[in-house]
Formats: C-alpha cells, structure tokens, sequence
C-alpha cells in the first residue's frame, strides 16, 4: 500500500497544494500485488491527506478479498508515511504480517548511535551491511514493536548510513536481511505505479459547470451535473482498471515470446499499430502490417486458452 500524487492544474474540487511536493495534487491511495503487477485497488484523497489517511477502511476489505481468491496468508509493505498505532494495530489483531519503514527521530537516533562506528581496518571492496535487533515504543503506540536497525556502509561515503524497518514478524520467522530483501520488493510496486502513471497519465479534471454546446450545437437533453470529485475518482479508477487489462497482454506476451515487455512497449507495438478495414464479401477483415501480425500470433495463441465463465445471477 503506498500513496500516489497526481498533479492537477487548475481549481478541482478536493485538489490542493501539497508542501511535501510543492505542487497541486490529488493524494490517492493505491494499492497493488507487487509479486504479480497487478493493481488491487485505488481510493481518491484530497491533496492535503496525510499519507495514512483512510488506510485502516481501504487496506482490510482488501485483505479479506486477497486472502478468499489469491492466497492464504498476505503480508502487507508500506512506506514510512503509514505507521501509526490504528493501522499496526489493526493488522495485527487480523493476524496480518507487515513490514513498514519507521522514520528516524530523536530516541532511534539515540538507540542507532552505538552501532554507527566504522569497524576498524579497511574496508573491503563490496559494501558491508549489518543488522540489529531491538525493541521500540513510541509514545502513542499501545505496546513495544519489534525494530530492525539497518546499518550500511556506501561506496564514497565516510560514514554509515542506517534507516529502521518495523515488523510483527519474529526474528525466527524472518532475520534481518530476509526482512529486508521483502521490503526492498517495494521497489518493484512503485516501478507498476510509475507505469500507470507514464503509460495512462491519468488527467483528472472534472468542472461543476455543465457545456452549453457540443460539437457546436446546444444539446436536446443534458444530464443532472455529478459531483466533480466523485467524477474524478471513477476516472482514476478506470485508469487502473485499463492499466491491468494491459498489464494482463504484456504477461501473456512475455510468456509468448519469452522476452521483457514494458507496459509502453506492449501499447506502442501491439495496441497501437497502423492496421486498414477490407470490407468484402459481407466480410470486415482487419489487415495489419507483418511484424504486428507475427506479434498478435504470439498473442492469440495465449488468449486462446482461456475460457467464458458464465455468469450467475
């Protein structure tokens, strides 16, 4: 779970100047499955919401439809923006491991010193890290949590760098580095939002004034005028909705072909190709150009396999 800015321009009803971005944005929350790409789901905020804002309401409804139609147990990542004693509380009492990034403050400042010191002798040629186990409670938590002191030590740089990672898993059920490399999977979530957002550029601009014409003439009937917040989430969400239709062709092509896709590279040589319309014989036959064709085989033979499901009323 991570929150998103989208910048907007102009005076949309909720959109305001964030000072952490310095511009004027939408706030949404996303969530995705970073193991397979796809987009769970998306929640509209005002650009003024701090990042844990609604995450309580918007991340465990989803964990109930993860957990009943993907997986058994799901484990949450989330940024250092959202550790706060409702939302910790709140998966640990469902039972749900998490691992957050903690900001650093005055008493992790004070807990990191001791363990700061470049270790005597020179350093090796591949960067060193080390992990440290402790306890924390900060003053608004109900008890002490479980902290992982991560301490590194950077090409070019003469002192350690460290950084803190908050978990309820239990240093048997995950040590330091494997705790580690599951929140670095982080990464991977924000390169399928950084998509989203190059490949779909979600344009969220919705205006409480009805047109007065459309396409130079005054319309016969004119629909009641919606909420334009209300308006913008549906569009966002459409965003992401097209973004895992996509993301869905670009899998099958890689296992098509068995090479890397991006999501802009499945749009540009496989959606967005020149094709013509051959009408004959009470026929309409889509043309397209060699490469496409060879493109679309590799393609047709994975959507080939799937079938309807037929619908239950």
């Amino acid at each position: 779970m991570d929150s998103l800015p989208i910048e907007v321009h102009g005076r949309q009803p909720g959109a305001e100047y964030n000072g952490h971005y310095h511009c004027q944005i939408y706030h949404p929350l996303i969530a995705s499955v970073a193991d397979t790409g796809d987009l769970l789901d998306v929640q509209l905020r005002e650009g003024t919401a701090h990042t844990a804002a609604g995450g309580i309401d918007f991340i465990l409804p989803l964990l109930d439809d993860v957990e009943r139609e993907m997986c058994q147990v799901a484990a949450v990542r989330i940024d250092a923006g959202f550790p706060e004693e409702k939302l910790l509380g709140s998966l640990e009492g469902r039972g749900t491991p998490y691992v957050a990034r903690e900001k650093n403050n005055a008493v992790l400042n004070r807990m990191a010193e001791p363990f700061l010191k470049r270790p005597v002798g020179r350093p090796p040629r591949e960067p060193r890290i080390w992990f440290h186990e402790m306890t924390y409670r900060a003053k608004s938590w109900s008890c002490a949590r479980r902290v992982v002191l991560v301490t590194l030590e950077r090409p070019g740089q003469l002192f350690l760098d460290h950084f803190w990672l908050i978990t309820n898993w239990t240093a048997e059920q995950m040590d330091g580095l494997a705790l580690l490399e599951m929140y670095r999977k982080r990464g991977t979530a924000e390169g399928h939002m950084g998509e989203l957002m190059d490949v779909f550029r979600p344009a969220l601009s919705s205006a409480t004034r009805p047109k007065s014409h459309y396409r130079g003439k005054v319309p016969s009937h004119r629909s009641p005028a919606v909420e334009p917040f209300a308006h913008n989430e549906v569009i966002l969400l459409l965003n992401a909705l097209a973004y895992n239709l996509v993301h869905a062709g670009r899998v099958m092509m890689e296992t098509a072909t068995g090479e890397g896709w991006s999501l802009r590279r499945f749009r540009d040589r496989v959606l967005r190709v020149a094709a013509r319309i051959v009408v004959h014989s009470r026929r309409a036959i889509l043309v397209l150009g060699e490469e496409s064709t060879k493109l679309w085989h590799a393609l047709w033979s994975r959507l080939a396999v799937f079938q309807a499901v037929p619908t239950t009323s």
